[in-house]
């Protein structure tokens, strides 16, 4: 049907309401950021950021707060989403706990240097249904520990969770007399007009999810932290303890049905262990499925060449029933493994899947393995990690020299693992950048120094000039003058 004059002066008047919403919630936002930082101590922002974690962690808020995202959002599990956002955020809580985030966090006196730390300001956050509290809570924390306002721009599927989340906070923020305009979202229903502004309208943009809005967010005009797309691929070697692979495996890819960019979406199986390996992953609920089947389930989960929301973040039995399979011992399956052999656009398994599907390939050896990894991760998922299963230390280094991958993940579960881990001494996190192999401003996963601006006074220090004899004594040495 035409557009009617009628009909785009309605949409123009809609936009402009839009736009307005925001422009007053940012507002509100910039007030209530002067307030909180005009007279800063670490002491309030802790204070703050600890009212938040309080506000998800609390233990009947956290179950009701994960009943109602899958309930809005029909992706993942209560249970594991309970799990997460007490893990994640205790985690966060921890790595921030003796962080300094505000006045003079540094003094190199040789140097003559003092760096303070200072607010970048208004945080704008856009976060995706797959983790609908998390990762607000887990943005929330780090801005608030760094004297910064926050505005949320959620999916519009993790909009009411998100909400529900913020009305917690700012209970919590009542009993301390906080500010709750230090912590909003944009106006229900967003919508990708008020998503634009914001990015527009703040001092920086955090984006998780859509790597259509991480594209948005870097031509906004706004400085942008984005992530990159997840295709986790794991490799299981020869060395490897077989069952503790399997067995890893099997939790990180189950974990709230494969919602995490982080789980499991291809294993590399070396010949010389593949039999013992899907013994292994059978016993821990793994279910090879044969040609005819892995058909029937690439059929049912690309509809139009996208991937299905009937498939994806869904049970075992959802998935079995939706894709017409049926495997044996159905009652004990909790993950698939589709076999497959090429790599790129014309193979959909090589991509990111979000669900109980994991491709599976096998390697010849460690080399062949190296190279389908770097095939993969070419085609999607570059930047963002691998995984190795392996009792060769040397082998995860030469993974992290050779591939297109900022975080090597060697011998834990891949979702648990990347993210942040109390076994592991990566920042925990729910955003993970995956540098400039994954299009992104950083490669490391998202924490409070990224909400920071730091202000370095230079002192006069005593000449510290080399000579040139000093600087070209090695080099004339070898190719001469």
């Amino acid at each position: 049907m035409p557009m009617t004059a009628q009909t785009a002066l309605h949409q123009t008047d809609t936009t402009s309401e839009e736009i307005r919403a925001v422009d007053e919630t940012v507002a509100r936002a910039r007030a209530a950021q002067a307030r909180f930082s005009a007279k800063p101590t670490q002491a309030r922002y802790d204070r703050a950021a600890l009212a938040v974690g309080w506000a998800i962690m609390e233990p009947a808020r956290n179950r009701e707060m994960a009943e109602l995202a899958v309930a809005t959002t029909g992706l993942g599990n209560v249970e594991d989403k309970v799990a997460k956002n007490h893990r994640k955020t205790l985690g966060l809580l921890r790595d921030i706990r003796e962080a300094k985030s505000c006045g003079i966090v540094r003094e190199v006196p040789e140097l003559g240097l003092t760096e303070i730390a200072r607010p970048v300001g208004v945080v704008g956050a856009v976060t995706p249904s797959t983790n609908p509290v998390a990762t607000p809570a887990n943005n929330i924390i780090n801005a608030l520990k760094c004297g910064n306002a926050i505005i949320l721009s959620p999916s519009p599927a993790g909009a009411q969770a998100c909400e529900r989340l913020i009305g917690y906070i700012h209970a919590e923020f009542a009993k301390i007399g906080e500010d709750p305009d230090l912590v909003q979202m944009v106006p229900a229903p967003p919508s990708k007009v008020k998503t634009q502004r914001l990015m527009e309208t703040v001092d920086l943009i955090i984006v998780t999810g859509s790597q259509d809005n991480v594209r948005r967010a870097y031509t906004s005009g706004t400085p942008a932290i984005g992530v990159g797309t997840g295709n986790a691929t794991v490799i299981v070697d020869e060395t490897a303890d077989i069952e503790e692979a399997a067995k890893r495996i099997a939790a990180s890819k189950t974990f709230d049905y494969a919602t995490s960019c982080s789980s499991e979406n291809a294993v590399i199986v070396l010949d010389a262990v593949r039999d013992a390996f899907l013994k292994a992953a059978y016993a821990a609920g793994g279910r090879l499925l044969d040609a005819a089947q892995t058909q029937k389930v690439k059929e049912a989960l690309w509809q139009n060449g996208k991937l299905s929301r009937e498939m994806i973040a869904k049970d075992a039995a959802t998935v079995m029933r939706v894709a017409g399979i049926e495997v044996p011992e159905p009652e004990t399956a909790r993950f698939f493994l589709a076999p497959a052999d090429a790599i790129g656009p014309e193979e959909p398994l090589s991509g990111e899947k979000l669900s109980l599907i994991t491709a599976l390939y096998t390697a010849r050896d460690f080399a062949d393995a190296k190279d389908k990894a770097w095939r993969i991760l070419l085609h999607q998922g570059a930047g963002h990690s691998v995984g190795l299963h392996s009792t060769r230390d040397d082998r995860a280094v030469e993974l992290g020299q050779d591939l297109p991958t900022t975080r090597v993940i060697l011998n834990q579960p891949h979702c648990f693992a990347t993210g942040g881990s109390f076994e592991n001494g990566l920042h925990f996190s729910l955003s993970m950048g995956c540098g400039t192999w994954g299009g992104n401003s950083i490669d490391d996963n998202l924490h409070y120094r990224h909400f920071l601006n730091i202000t370095k006074v230079a002192r006069p220090i005593p000449p510290r000039a080399p000579t040139v004899d000093e600087i070209f004594a090695d080099y004339w040495a070898e190719a001469g003058k």
